[in-house]
């Protein structure tokens, strides 16, 4: 039986700081950190908030059936609080983007509608909705819903008044010469990813990567108030950008520490090349191995057909 004892808020503490102060960890609740930030320091902000899904449920996790449990940070309060701490936070990383600064948030149909309306609430300039598409889902044991196999992400700036930086030359290089749309087929996180351990919610590198190259420019500093296991933080340093991340728990910092010292063993899928528009694919090569291919028909089989028609 799940928990549903709200968690404790901890004040923050300084978990670990590299020489450079160019990555930068903190331990505790994401409000009470943020609040103790500079006012518009921060560029660009990636979060991954709770969904409030942990209900009970059941889902499929490597062909087994498994409790949908990821902690009592994810247990729904009810709709009316659950949407005044998405205010609360959103709030709290509103104050500390810089003037052009942006934000993604990404969700499902849990959480996402009430991020959306809030941020309308406290003013954001909405940019972009995109829709991650995750290739190879789970299935849906109870065979009673269409397979849940995306995620909705929210790009805004931090106000109207934002002039937002966007790396739209590359994004274009990376779609193979083509605009790049909003629908991201990005496959899960690869098992080196996960080499330090598991994050129930972990987002795959090469989506933290796109999201980090596409708005934000080298040096820039990016922050992720629900650091998990860390790879916005990877995405950061690997690309050159500035990182600070936020944490309650000890052991998913120790994991994004593990992985922040052995950046060489991540594996980001290579940028895919593109002759033709469509969707925005990384990670494209693993796809299609999965996907069984019809064998062409033999000569002589189509000329029989020709003749007997």
């Amino acid at each position: 039986m799940y928990d549903a004892t709200p968690p404790k808020r901890t004040p923050g503490r300084l978990h670990f700081a590299s020489k450079d102060g160019a990555f930068v960890l903190h331990q505790g609740d994401c409000i009470e950190v943020l609040g103790s930030l500079p006012e518009g320091s921060v560029d660009l902000i990636f979060a991954d908030p709770p969904y409030f899904l942990s209900n009970g449920g059941i889902t499929c996790q490597s062909g087994k059936m498994v409790s949908v449990h990821k902690g009592r940070w994810d247990v729904s309060r009810g709709v009316e609080e659950n949407h005044a701490f998405n205010r609360r936070w959103l709030a709290a990383c509103q104050r500390v983007l810089a003037p052009n600064g942006t934000i993604f948030v990404s969700g499902t149909r849990h959480v996402i509608f009430s991020v959306g309306f809030a941020m309308q609430q406290l003013g954001f300039k909405m940019l972009n909705d995109i829709i991650w598409y995750k290739v190879t889902p789970p299935p849906n044991l109870s065979c009673r819903y269409f397979t849940h196999s995306t995620e909705t992400i929210l790009w805004a700036g931090r106000d109207g008044r934002t002039k937002h930086h966007f790396a739209y030359k590359e994004m274009k290089e990376e779609n193979g010469g083509k605009q790049m749309q909003s629908l991201w087929s990005i496959r899960p996180p690869y098992k080196a990813e996960k080499r330090f351990g598991k994050h129930p919610t972990q987002k795959p590198l090469a989506l933290l990567e796109r999201i980090v190259r596409a708005a934000s420019k080298p040096g820039d500093l990016v922050l992720d108030p629900f650091n998990g296991s860390g790879t916005t933080g990877v995405a950061s340093a690997r690309l050159g950008r500035r990182y600070v991340g936020v944490e309650l728990d000890l052991e998913h910092l120790e994991q994004t520490l593990h992985r922040f010292r052995d950046l060489d063993g991540e594996r980001a899928p290579a940028k895919p090349a593109r002759k033709r528009r469509g969707q925005a694919k990384a990670g494209a090569g693993d796809a299609a191995a999965d996907t069984p291919r019809a064998k062409p028909a033999k000569a002589g089989a189509r000329t029989r057909r020709r003749r007997s028609a």
